[in-house]
Order: C-alpha cells, then sequence, then structure tokens
C-alpha cells in the first residue's frame, strides 16, 4: 500500500511538473512574440523617417542639425538589442521626430505638401501601434514574471532556465503621439 500510494504521488508531481513546465514555455513564447511585433513596428517607422527627413530637405536646406538627428535616431532604432535598448533609442527617434514636425510648422507649403501629410499621418498611426503593443508586451511580461516567481513554480522555473524578461520602458512621455496639423 505504500507503494501506490508513494507511485501515486511520484506520477501526480512529475505531470505537475510537465504542466508547469509547458505553462512557462508559453508564457516566455507569448513573450518572444510580442516583442518580434514591437520590433516590426519599430522597424516600419524608422524606415518611415528617412522618406520624411527627404520631404522636409527639399524645402530647408539649412535645417540640417533637426533632419542629421532623425537619421541618427533612426540608425539607433535599428541597432538597438532588447527592449530597454529599443526604448531609450526609441525616445530618441520621438524626440528627433517631434523637432522635425516643429520645423515643418514653420513652412506652409511643407504643411501641405501631400507626401509629407501623407507620412506624417502613417508616422501617427504607427505611433498609436506602437503605445498599443508596448502595453500588450509589458502586460505579457508582467505575467510570464508572475508565473515564474510564483510558488511553486519557482522551484522549475529557476533550475530549467527560464529567465527574466526586459520590460519596454521608455521616458516619461514616451506614448504621446506626434500631432499632426493639416
Amino acid at each position: 500500500m505504500p507503494l501506490i500510494a508513494a507511485a501515486i504521488l511520484a506520477g501526480a508531481l512529475g505531470v505537475w511538473i510537465v504542466v508547469t513546465f509547458n505553462r512557462l514555455v508559453r508564457a516566455r513564447n507569448r513573450v518572444r512574440e510580442a516583442w518580434a511585433q514591437i520590433d516590426v513596428q519599430l522597424a516600419q517607422r524608422a524606415d518611415l523617417a528617412p522618406r520624411l527627413v527627404a520631404a522636409v530637405e527639399g524645402y530647408r536646406r539649412h535645417e540640417a542639425d533637426t533632419l542629421d538627428r532623425v537619421v541618427a535616431a533612426r540608425g539607433e532604432v535599428m541597432n538597438a538589442a532588447g527592449p530597454v535598448e529599443a526604448g531609450r533609442a526609441d525616445d530618441r527617434l520621438e524626440g528627433a521626430l517631434t523637432r522635425l514636425y516643429a520645423l515643418a510648422e514653420a513652412y506652409p507649403e511643407l504643411k501641405a505638401d501631400q507626401t509629407f501629410l501623407d507620412l506624417q499621418a502613417r508616422l501617427t498611426a504607427l505611433e498609436e501601434d506602437i503605445a498599443s503593443a508596448r502595453r500588450y508586451y509589458n502586460a505579457l511580461v508582467e505575467r510570464y514574471a508572475t508565473l515564474r516567481q510564483t510558488f511553486p513554480n519557482n522551484a522549475i522555473a529557476a533550475p530549467a532556465g527560464f529567465r527574466a524578461a526586459e520590460y519596454f520602458k521608455a521616458s516619461a512621455g514616451e506614448e504621446r503621439v506626434p500631432e499632426v496639423t493639416r
């Protein structure tokens, strides 16, 4: 009788370990997939930045500092490694784009240019998508962290190599969308 009880207990423990391990794997994979979506959106926005710069360059050549900042910030976003670095680089790109939009305000003919308006509208839509994806990603990271850190799951998570995921953090005001004036 004690052997049967021990076998049942060992079987239940084995099932629990497998179920918990699989839950951790699913949570980690959801976090990775959500990050991949943010990465795609950041790349899309970074790809639009040079086209916006080109549209503005034709109107004002001596504003090179602002244009150079956008190009440099775009490069940082494209080369960022991980959510924390991407968040910081994204902040710099957003600041540079905000300065670019301010520059455009000084030129009524640029504000009326359809190419510029289309690019600005696409960037604004991407900003909203990125903010939404960032909230979703961070919610998944929080769920994964809770799953990893709560007892008794932590008895499996640490030895099995489930490491913490980084939150996608940005500076204060990071979710504001650049204003579009038409």
